[in-house]
């Protein structure tokens, strides 16, 4: 055990090292603004943006999350694999456009993109406000991956959790977005040895896939639950294809998925990104797997803490050398998207609540400041909700902030391609669809956590009144409330000639790059 903690301990400080050493690397001029702070001078490349995006998406979370759903659950956990497939022609859609006019105009935020679209400081500011509350516990479940290795190790007591995330604040608020771009190279690497080892000696050491597939099964065949088994069945199939569906909507209208394209230098780096992320698609199945390795392993998890159990099957399969660094890739898992949310909060606040209704006239200097404080004060509260919280209440709220963060799509995505809606029906909308969403998840109950409410993202469809026991996303229901209202309330609002808002975009800024004017997409041909 204490081989494993030496060399997690040393990987660990090796790349807090690397994320104070990034304010040096890529050197701007001055990195009090936004622009240099936030968004890393908009000056990365294809592979630091790679890197950056997949570090970004595939947390430390991910890791432990997806085999542990797999391990209690079965083959509902694989809904992550056509989630992560979708997401990308329909980011690629979508990313390229906001990327254009976001680097015309120096936008930073998804938030600055509505203002300057539909000219609403209101439907911004319930933009910005959303994307802030959906992610405070995306950056709290970081801190679930570390808390589960700790325990793996042996490690008890809350003050290694909080020295962790003091280093991680202390790099962040001095290099900014450098520095989890510069550690994603490393985490990513770790996590790609660690995974592609993991497939090949573990399944070896058990008599092989097959051998592990039966176990599996046999587990489920043993539970009464009737949603789970290693083949989805007709109770889940729906809920399963809505939660791929609504996830891949939902990921890249994140605040910190937006911060990381915003900070490519060219409308072609999103491109080459977009086709080749898909990469982690494959490593996630991989990861998945692990769930029910750990079921052929007889693997229990530490208490009743389901999300050790990738921890633990690395403690009992692998040698104590390697099991510390496999523990390492989970730490520093956690570390870049933790960085990357915390930023992209930050720049929310900053953006669209600080500077439009508390200081307008803010400088950039301004700007920076307060924004380095609130990445702060955000993982402060990340560090609270886990102290003070129960994490299986965390991770009912991270399912809760992707039913949240929907209901920004039909401002931000599709305000992407006109502004045939009216600001009014997109407020009315939001309004309608997080008022939906929030009762649906209400009345969702998770008997296995014995939460009566806010147990889950599966909403009966028993209690629409439907005699069946399947279950949909509530997402996708919310989602669907919000644009039947925010269509209606668009024809009302221009029935009664209600005044629309000035754009401050124009056409030509959603195919402008202004480092290669030789771009001239088609796709784009008749916006607003």
């Amino acid at each position: 055990m204490s081989t494993e903690i030496v060399v997690f301990a040393v990987l660990f400080l090796v790349v807090s090292g690397m994320g104070f050493v990034a304010a040096r690397w890529r050197r701007a001029n001055d990195l009090a603004s936004l622009h240099e702070w936030g968004l890393g001078g908009r000056s990365f490349g294809s592979w630091i943006t790679w890197f950056l995006v997949g570090g970004d998406l595939y947390t430390a979370y991910t890791f432990v999350a997806v085999p542990a759903l797999l391990f209690g659950a079965g083959a509902t956990g694989f809904f992550a694999l056509p989630y992560t497939v979708v997401t990308y022609p329909l980011v690629f859609l979508v990313m390229i456009r906001l990327w254009s006019v976001s680097h015309v105009h120096g936008l930073v935020t998804p938030a600055d993109f509505v203002r300057a679209r539909f000219g609403s400081p209101t439907l911004a500011l319930l933009v910005a406000i959303t994307g802030i509350v959906a992610t405070m516990p995306y950056i709290a479940l970081q801190l679930v991956g570390i808390e589960a290795v700790l325990k793996t190790m042996g490690v008890r007591g809350d003050l290694p959790l909080i020295i962790a995330f003091a280093i991680l604040a202390a790099y962040t608020y001095q290099s900014g977005l450098r520095a989890p771009a510069l550690i994603a190279f490393v985490k990513d690497s770790l996590i790609y040895l660690v995974i592609l080892v993991a497939v090949i000696y573990i399944p070896s050491k058990l008599g092989g896939w097959g051998a592990i597939f039966d176990a599996a099964q046999a587990k489920f065949d043993a539970t009464p639950a009737p949603g789970d088994g290693i083949l989805l069945n007709s109770n889940n199939q729906l809920q399963y294809v809505t939660l791929a569906l609504g996830s891949a909507m939902a990921l890249f209208l994140y605040p910190h998925s937006v911060t990381g394209v915003l900070a490519a230098k060219s409308r072609n780096v999103i491109k080459r990104n977009m086709s080749a992320l898909p990469a982690y698609s494959l490593l996630l199945g991989l990861i998945a797997l692990l769930g029910y390795m750990a079921i052929a392993a007889g693997i229990k998890p530490i208490g009743t803490d389901v999300n050790t159990v990738v921890p633990q099957l690395f403690d009992t399969m692998f040698p104590d050398w390697f099991a510390g660094v496999a523990f390492a890739a989970i730490g520093i898992g956690a570390l870049v998207p933790a960085a990357i949310m915390s930023i992209a909060a930050a720049n929310l606040f900053t953006r669209n609540i600080y500077r439009e209704y508390i200081r307008p006239d803010a400088t950039d200097a301004q700007e920076a400041s307060v924004s380095k404080i609130v990445s702060l004060v955000v993982k402060v509260g990340a560090v609270l909700c886990i102290l003070l919280i129960d994490p299986q209440f965390s991770i009912d709220l991270q399912l809760i902030g992707g039913v949240i963060i929907l209901q920004t799509l039909p401002s931000v995505a599709l305000g992407l391609f006109g502004r045939w809606f009216h600001r009014a029906g997109l407020i009315a909308g939001w309004v309608a669809g997080m008022g939906a969403g929030l009762v649906m998840l209400y009345n969702i109950a998770n008997p296995a956590t014995k939460h009566a409410h806010f147990g889950g993202s599966a909403f009966p469809l028993e209690k629409l009144g439907l005699d069946t026991k399947m279950t949909v996303y509530a997402g996708f229901l919310a989602l669907a409330v919000n644009l039947i209202v925010a269509v209606l309330g668009t024809l009302l609002a221009r029935a009664v000639k209600m005044a629309e808002g000035p754009d401050a975009t124009r056409p030509e800024d959603y195919v402008a790059d202004r480092e290669d004017p030789r771009v001239h997409d088609l796709e784009v041909a008749g916006s607003s």
